[in-house]
């Protein structure tokens, strides 16, 4: 059965709905009471069922009839008393419900007329007449037939609150009217000749606009004012509802007669703009197209500034969107496209500026020297980007300043620590609002050059997350056969780059990304030596700390001596960062004592550093105490260059147990292990009794537990650490290496050899053991790094045991208690 339900509150004629007086007339014509009589009528009363509505009685409505079972039900019923029940479904999408799927609460109502339409479907107008509940289902075939149990309206008569509640019914309705012009006015009238509460109720029921959830719960709701309130607060919410869709429509048609008033005004303005001679959007537009003429752009690029020019002539100066493409347009002149600065390509003078604001880095400086070389024989950028490698504060982004200095070009430099985010090196669409070009574009914009020399500091530093990964944005950046046709979201067009001198900085090389790292020349600027840091403070650092707290060379002035304590005694870094705090900090001493017209000594020497700085925060003798055994000094390698790191184990009754500390990654630990395996596969070959590997328990430990330790470069010193404390031997003095192993006994190479070698000269060692392959990396070093140092080049761990370990028993040695049943001996000590 299809249904057509009536629009809310829409009546299709006055014959839908009747009047008060035809109501009563229905009700107390004496043929109806006759027929509405509940003893009278037949015990089986047929149910129709229909979808998406609620028949209240009172109320007449359409509904067109199209199932089978119901067809029948209506003609049957047209034949006899025309009685028919109604029922709404609960599932309106049921094709063929069966008494689960209907309410047991419906109308009872009478066939007013019945159309059969040309395509088959029947068409009945039906009148409600009074509300029944189903009490017992009595047959489903041909159609739902039922036994019914008729509900009386439960309305107080002279009652305060009912009175109450008719009013604010009808009030509620008349509002409702007015905000809906769908309705028509006739609907008013019908309202007003109502003064029956039940009808009341149900008339406004049915034409309620609402869910037939909530109407079928007014039907089943006996009791009056229970009823009336509920449909009270339903018609409150539909009129919040019309209320809000009212404002919006008053809103849009205001702002549309806003937007024609303004057309009007802004046309008026401009005609008495021009006869006033004042500035207006044609203005600024000729401006740009004056900027444009003298730019030497390309011909697409052109065009496509031209194009949007005009577009900024089509938009209201008062609207969003204007200020944004005005800002795009003056973005676009403002770029320097093709203006060059003339480079200085003598090279004697570059050299010379180098040697000047740098002080050794010698290959560093040759290399720099050779790339710009081959820019002045080729005058053509196109090949690799140079990264400039090292621990901080070794002058890598001031090394990129002087290159500029050297050629005579623009710096610009742009920090990449803690960039996250794909726009801030590409742009955003200029459609979004606070849209910007990337850093790339508007540095160029800021140094208006299209050759600078571009610092990229802290590349390693880059991240990524949900906006996007600025590292591969920088892959069309930095490749030379593609930043010709750089795209910058904002800009639209392609721009070229491959002018730009691209200078990348790093503190590490694992942090970058493979496929960027390809696209650089990876030059390597290690820490500098005890004679480079003080001949750096003579000629930089401590003239620049005079002039920066307003001193000169006759108010104070350091002796060699002093420099030479305060980078032993208290630095001890790759870089000068913490050189410079230190002078600082001796030159705001004296700084007060001018300021307070105090005495003072002029010229700085030891003890006026120890004095200023306090006790040295570095004590040389404490790294080279070999009176234990299981102690030994290795090689680490670090983000800020290399250190010493020392590993200390030590042995108590157990059973066996290893445990490490230290914050140890699992690279570590993995060495640790197997450093315990060879010692246990060859204990006998190094005179260790077998049973202390069962009976004792083995700790090993590397001091600064809260510094995260891993790599693969402790190997050996963890393998001699344990050796010496199972043989009570002693470890050289001034000795440390670095390298790993593997379980059958050969020595690995490992990395960062340049910046473990400064930091084993720092701390007064003056032997390293290396594995063999290292030695190539050893003779890259440069001679005057190596002054003073051994090294011992090794394949196989025994060879690193002969010369770490002296055949000499620490002072104390440690007897180990091996019981063998009630027998206890001393462990062997030695090759005995």
């Amino acid at each position: 059965m299809n249904e057509n339900n009536p629009q809310p509150y829409h009546i299709h004629s006055l014959g839908d709905f009747p009047s008060e007086g035809d109501f009563i007339q229905l009700i107390t014509d004496e043929e109806e009471e006759q027929v509405l009589d509940t003893k009278t009528l037949n015990d089986r009363i047929p149910i129709l069922t229909v979808r998406n509505t609620v028949l209240f009685p009172g109320v007449v409505i359409p509904i067109t009839v199209g199932r089978e079972r119901s067809i029948k039900l209506v003609k049957k019923a047209q034949k006899t008393d025309k009685l028919i029940g109604v029922c709404a479904q609960i599932n309106p999408q049921v094709e063929d419900p069966g008494w689960d799927e209907i309410y047991q609460v419906g109308t009872l109502a009478k066939i007013l007329k019945m159309i059969v339409l040309p395509d088959g479907n029947t068409t009945i107008i039906i009148q409600g007449k009074k509300r029944f509940e189903i009490q017992e289902q009595l047959t489903d075939t041909p159609y739902f037939q039922a036994k019914v149990n008729f509900l009386e309206e439960s309305f107080p008569e002279d009652d305060k609150e009912m009175d109450a509640l008719e009013e604010s019914l009808k009030e509620a309705a008349a509002r409702i009217l007015y905000l809906n012009p769908d309705i028509p006015r006739e609907a008013q009238v019908a309202l007003d000749n109502i003064d029956n509460a039940p009808f009341l109720t149900h008339f406004l029921s049915s034409n309620l606009n609402a869910p037939v959830g909530p109407k079928q719960q007014l039907l089943e709701t006996e009791d009056g004012v229970q009823r009336a309130t509920l449909l009270l607060e339903l018609m409150m919410k539909d009129i919040q509802m019309l209320e809000i869709k009212s404002e919006i429509h008053k809103k849009v048609h205001t702002d549309i007669d806003q937007q024609q008033r303004d057309y009007f005004l802004r046309q008026q303005m401009k005609v008495l703009q021009s006869e006033l001679g004042e500035e207006g959007p044609e203005k600024e537009v000729e401006e740009l197209r004056k900027k444009a003429a003298k730019k030497k752009w390309p011909e697409a690029v052109s065009k496509h500034f031209h194009k949007e020019l005009e577009k900024l002539l089509r938009l209201n100066p008062q609207s969003p969107e204007y200020p944004i493409a005005l800002g795009y347009a003056e973005t676009m002149v403002d770029l320097p496209w093709n203006e060059f600065t003339r480079d200085n390509f003598d090279l004697n003078r570059a050299k010379a500026i180098l040697d000047k604001d740098h002080h050794g880095l010698e290959k560093v400086k040759e290399r720099i020297i050779e790339y710009l070389a081959v820019l002045k024989l080729k005058n053509d950028l196109k090949g690799p980007i140079l990264c400039l490698y090292g621990p901080p504060g070794v002058g890598k982004t001031s090394l990129g300043k002087s290159i500029a200095a050297a050629l005579g070009r623009k710096y610009v430099r742009m920090s990449l620590g803690g960039v996250h985010d794909e726009a801030e090196i590409r742009g955003h669409r200029k459609t979004y609002i606070g849209a910007m070009p990337g850093k790339i574009i508007q540095n160029m914009k800021k140094v208006k050059s299209s050759n600078p020399v571009y610092v990229l500091d802290e590349i390693d530093k880059l991240s990524s997350d949900f906006r996007g990964d600025p590292s591969s944005a920088f892959l069309e950046v930095l490749d030379p056969e593609q930043n010709s046709t750089f795209s910058d979201n904002y800009l639209e067009v392609e721009y070229d780059l491959s002018k730009v001198l691209f200078i990348a900085t790093a503190n590490s090389l694992d942090r970058i990304q493979p496929a960027l790292r390809d696209r650089m020349e990876i030059i390597e600027v290690s820490g500098y030596t005890l004679e480079e840091k003080v001949e750096i403070a003579k000629k930089h650092l401590v003239p620049k700390q005079r002039k920066e707290h307003g001193l000169s060379g006759k108010e104070i002035s350091f002796d060699k001596q002093a420099l030479v304590k305060i980078v032993d005694g208290y630095t001890r870094e790759s870089g000068v960062r913490g050189l410079e705090r230190a002078i600082g900090k001796v030159v705001r001493h004296v700084a007060k004592s001018v300021a307070m017209e105090e005495p003072y000594t002029k010229r700085i020497g030891v003890e006026q550093v120890k004095a200023i700085l306090g006790a040295e925060m570095f004590d040389k003798e404490s790294y080279l105490n070999n009176d234990e055994a299981g102690v030994v000094t290795g090689l680490a390698w670090t983000s800020v260059g290399g250190e010493i790191l020392f590993i200390e184990t030590s042995l108590s009754r157990g059973k066996g147990k290893l445990t490490l500390s230290g914050q140890l990654g699992d690279v570590m630990k993995e060495s640790a292990m197997t450093a315990l395996s060879y010692l246990r596969s060859h204990a006998d070959r190094l005179g260790i009794d077998y049973r202390i590997f069962d009976r004792y328990d083995l700790h090993i430990h590397v001091p600064a537990g809260a510094v995260p330790k891993d790599g693969p470069s402790a190997g050996i010193t963890m393998l001699t650490a344990m050796a010496s404390l199972y043989t009570q031997r002693r470890v050289a003095p001034k000795l440390a290496m670095t390298g790993e192993i593997t379980l059958k006994g050969r020595v690995m190479p490992v990395g960062g050899i340049k910046e473990k070698i400064l930091a084993a000269k720092r701390a007064g060692i003056d032997q390293i053991i290396l594995s063999k392959i290292n030695r190539r990396d050893v003779d890259e070093i440069d001679e005057t790094y190596r002054e003073g140092l051994t090294f011992h080049f090794v394949e196989k761990v025994g060879e690193v045991l002969e010369l770490a370990l002296l055949e000499e028993l620490v002072p104390d040695p440690m007897h180990f208690v091996l019981e063998d049943s009630s027998s206890a001996a001393p462990a062997v000590h030695g090759n005995q």
